[in-house]
């Protein structure tokens, strides 16, 4: 890529110079065109020199100013402006247009074949002026307040006038065709727009600093072996000296019946064979099974008081009631199941001897067949 070079009088805060000129061995028809145009006196435009002399002369004159674009701005801040209800009368108290004038520092048809322009000196102080006084403190009540605010508007201002004077606006050289009388002229083609959009964006915002972010502090996880873990409330105390006790998982006696004692249930067996001890068997009420299940029992002859065994655990039977000789025996009273599940495969029911010699024995195998049927 070619280097970008600008003389010195394009640097910043450097006074006005002579344009640099740079042509090729043939100069185009359109500047010779332009170059006559302007001159009032007719010269010789027949060599490169003499294209060159005469530019320069042209552009390094006193009233060789060009207006790149005019940017209406408010007079003062908006706090101070004049409020009215007809916006013809606030415009005009209100704002002001200024022309941005400059002047060329820099032709180049060779290389870029651009044209180079800077500020003049009181478009410049017209900007810094406009910054300061009025844009300056508009974003500062629009803004909210810190500590270092006031330093941070006047940093914004400082490098505002560095900038606004290194400002050097480049186009293409064909924007010489806009050459008026004495050097001066203005842009064409809607290059005064593209002028005023980068004026424009030299006004940068105050940004405030961000938000500090507050840490939140968060005590530390308390550990089983910390001394404040035993106080809190999720944690089961351990003060107690009994062990915790277990729960079994509950299951359904009628599906599931063991074959041999179990350890957990030991404390729960002695209790219901102790419980049976001591209970009469004027107490037990057992309830009647629906006959759906089996054919009750008939018999002819009356039957002998029903024989009861040592330990009622084992046998037990219940008394029935006649109403005629022709007597409806019932269905014996079955266990429960949890009586079942204490008693194991030890438990039979009988009946003792009836008249004519008519019994009834219900055994634990046959327990299982009535259990599987309901």
């Amino acid at each position: 890529m070619p280097i970008n070079l600008l003389p010195a009088s394009a640097a910043a805060f450097a006074p006005r110079a002579s344009p640099t000129i740079v042509l090729g061995t043939k100069v185009e028809p359109w500047l010779t065109a332009s170059l006559k145009r302007i001159n009032r006196v007719k010269r010789p435009l027949n060599s490169v020199p003499q294209h060159m002399r005469c530019l320069t002369e042209t552009l390094s004159g006193p009233n060789a100013i060009w207006t790149l674009c005019s940017i209406m701005l408010p007079k003062a801040p908006d706090s101070e402006l004049r409020k009215d209800t007809n916006p013809l009368i606030e415009a005009l108290f209100n704002y002001q247009l200024i022309h941005m004038e400059a002047y060329v520092v820099h032709v180049d048809l060779v290389l870029q074949n651009e044209v180079a322009f800077k500020l003049t000196s009181e478009a410049i102080e017209s900007l810094v002026e406009y910054h300061k006084e009025v844009y300056s403190v508009d974003i500062a009540s629009n803004t909210w307040d810190w500590s270092e605010k006031d330093t941070q508007v006047k940093k914004l201002h400082e490098e505002f006038v560095q900038s606004v004077n290194r400002f050097v606006y480049r186009t293409g050289a064909l924007a010489l065709e806009g050459l008026e009388d004495d050097g001066a002229g203005e842009l064409l083609c809607g290059r005064a727009e593209e002028v005023k959009s980068q004026l424009m964006g030299l006004f940068l915002p105050l940004l405030p600093p961000p938000p500090r972010v507050v840490d939140v502090v968060r005590p530390p996880p308390l550990l089983p072996s910390s001394p404040g873990a035993a106080n809190q409330w999720w944690i089961p105390s351990s003060s107690s000296s009994q062990p915790a006790q277990q729960h079994p998982t509950p299951v359904d006696a009628w599906k599931v019946v063991p074959s041999s004692p179990s350890s957990t249930n030991t404390s729960q067996d002695s209790h219901t064979q102790n419980l049976w001890a001591a209970m009469g068997l004027s107490e037990l009420q057992l309830p009647s099974p629906t006959p759906s299940y089996s054919q009750p029992a008939v018999c002819t002859q009356s039957y002998s008081q029903p024989a009861y065994t040592s330990s009622p655990l084992q046998y037990y039977s219940a008394p029935m009631t006649t109403a005629s000789p022709l007597t409806m025996v019932s269905q014996p009273y079955l266990p429960l199941p949890s009586m079942l599940a204490a008693q194991q495969c030890s438990t039979s029911l009988g009946y003792g001897g009836f008249g004519g010699g008519v019994g009834v024995g219900v055994g634990w195998h046959q327990m299982q067949d009535y259990a599987t049927t309901m």
